[in-house]
């Protein structure tokens, strides 16, 4: 119940829905009857003041006539005293000429008076026509006014009906989707919303991402995974777009709500890994939040290039960042074969360098086998050296020992030795 106060005396009244509702329908008629009111009193203003202006007319056209008339029969009264006067003159001898001329001036006065009672009843008939046509004009005003107020209240009617047709079917959908949510699972909530998502995307598969892959992510390589991947090249193969997507969604009858800011770091990661340009978020999530009812919300702010929305935003936010990637396809085209040239050339250096590496490697490996095979045959010549000169020493012993040989003599072997010094003596003597 509400409570009324009366703007006159103060009075305050409860009234139910029903009594407000039966009040605005007295305000709305009461409203209605005087905006007729006022209609049919600017109509009969008008209506009388058309009357007023066309008798006006009539008027100063008559009158108008009238001293044309007046001004006429002076000029002509003003001709007959002349001709009078100039008659008076030549009376006797022109008698009659007069009666013949007074004769042609009662036929002309007649003329004037016929003319006049014609001009009379046309002015009447004048007025009486403009009188019915206005008359014609405020009936037919009359009638419009009661057509268009007749078209108003069915229009009310109608409008009334429809609006609690479609309060009723908002609220039989709303129930059905409540009883269906209530049915399905966690997994079946989320499962309908991807296929609500893969089905608007195949409708347009074929018109309008031809060259589009558009699948459930199954790479779970870095522990985590999202739910869709979108990616679209040109002809040539250069990637035009990708894009991560997440969808989510839960129970009404939830006990625990989940907000869309904690997927956002999630959907981050599983970008990031995948490679791909930009992450979007799917949400039925905080239904009652209107900042993700009004559309497309950008939270760069916390991730880069990243979108959360709603699911009737779905193919509208892969066309726009579609749109925005093809204007820059061109520079990314260029981008590409400047990246490629810069890899060629890294190449290039790479090879050249494990070429330069690979030689000092092999002539490092060769000046040392060279170095070594000098130090042995420095060694070599080293022991030569010392044989030669061993060699030498052994040939000086021996000639030592040839020249001591060709000195010996049986009496130095026998000096000092008188045993010796006599048998050989005796020998000697034998012989």
């Amino acid at each position: 119940m509400n409570e009324i106060k009366c703007p006159k005396c103060n009075a305050v009244f409860q009234a139910d829905e029903s009594g407000l509702a039966e009040i605005v329908r007295q305000l709305r008629e009461n409203e209605v009857k005087k905006a007729l009111e006022e209609k049919e009193s600017v109509w009969k203003a008008s209506e009388a003041k058309s009357v007023e202006l066309a008798t006006a007319k009539a008027e100063k056209l008559f009158q108008d006539k009238i001293a044309q008339q007046e001004q006429e029969r002076i000029k002509a009264s003003l001709q007959k005293e002349k001709e009078l006067e100039s008659l008076g003159n030549e009376m006797k001898r022109k008698d009659a000429v007069l009666e013949l001329e007074l004769a042609k001036k009662d036929t002309v006065i007649r003329e004037l008076s016929a003319r006049f009672e014609v001009a009379e009843a046309q002015k009447t008939l004048d007025i009486k026509n403009t009188v019915e046509e206005v008359e014609k004009e405020r009936d037919a005003l009359r009638n419009a006014l009661k057509t268009k107020d007749a078209e108003y209240q069915l229009s009310e009617r109608t409008l009334k009906d429809q609006y609690e047709n479609i309060l009723k079917a908002k609220d039989e959908q709303i129930a059905f989707y409540k009883d269906m949510k209530a049915k399905l699972s966690t997994k079946m909530v989320g499962e309908t919303l991807e296929q609500h998502c893969e089905i608007q995307f195949n409708q347009l598969r074929s018109t309008a991402f031809p060259n589009a892959y558009f699948e459930k992510d199954s790479d779970i390589k870095t522990g985590t995974k999202g739910d869709y991947i979108f990616k679209e090249s040109d002809a040539q193969g250069n990637e035009i777009i990708s894009i991560m997507f997440e969808m989510k969604n839960e129970n009404d009858g939830t006990a625990t709500k989940k907000r869309n800011e904690d997927f956002l770091d999630k959907l981050a990661k599983d970008r990031n890994d995948k490679k791909c340009e930009y992450a979007v978020l799917v949400s039925l999530l905080e239904a009652d939040n209107e900042l993700y009812n009004n559309g497309i919300v950008d939270v760069s702010h916390r991730h880069p290039r990243m979108y959360v929305i709603r699911p009737q935003f779905f193919i509208p936010i892969i066309s726009l960042l579609r749109n925005a990637a093809l204007n820059s396809l061109k520079y990314k085209t260029e981008l590409a074969v400047i990246r490629s040239q810069n890899i060629d050339i890294s190449n290039f250096e790479e090879n050249m360098n494990k070429f330069k590496e690979g030689f000092a490697k092999n002539y490092k490996n060769a000046s040392d086998r060279f170095r070594d095979a000098i130090d042995g045959i420095d060694k070599t010549m080293n022991q030569l050296q010392k044989i030669k000169e061993a060699l030498l020493l052994s040939e000086n012993h021996l000639r030592l020992a040839n020249d001591k040989a060709e000195d010996l003599t049986i009496k130095r072997l026998t000096k000092g030795n008188p045993t010796m010094t006599a048998m050989f003596g005796e020998r000697k003597t034998e012989i």
